[in-house]
């Protein structure tokens, strides 16, 4: 959970850090009902993917081992399991969304997030579209 706070009160900024601390409680316990994969290294975790059915509901990675390619390869083994992901990414999450391009995912469509007032773009991303 630490992880997760993190990665989004820094990739997030322009949220209130209180609305990731009030929902932290809710996640930790939508976390069991959830596939989860993590990536560790010397028995610690260094990032995960949280997934639903085939939607993404988060990549995190340690804010110490971010851009080494964890996310990449955390990414990676959910395509080789799913033949289609789908997530919702923060307009303004900039770095979160060219990752999304760049590995293939496309937009959706737009719309408000209720619960921030952001806009968020749905991604999609299917094996078809890459081979």
């Amino acid at each position: 959970m630490a992880i997760w706070l993190q990665a989004n009160m820094q990739a997030h900024e322009f949220i209130s850090a209180d609305y990731w601390e009030s929902n932290a409680k809710a996640v930790r316990q939508m976390i069991p009902a959830s596939e989860v994969y993590v990536c560790k290294e010397n028995q610690q975790v260094t990032g995960f993917i949280g997934l639903t059915d085939d939607y993404i509901a988060g990549i995190f990675v340690d804010a110490a081992k971010r851009s080494q390619g964890i996310g990449k390869v955390l990414l990676n083994h959910a395509k080789q399991m799913k033949k289609r992901l789908t997530l919702h990414v923060y307009q303004k999450n900039e770095k979160a969304l060219h990752f999304y391009l760049r590995e293939g995912f496309q937009i959706g469509y737009e719309q408000t997030d209720e619960n921030t007032g952001e806009i968020e773009l749905l991604m999609v991303w299917e094996e078809n579209r890459e081979k």
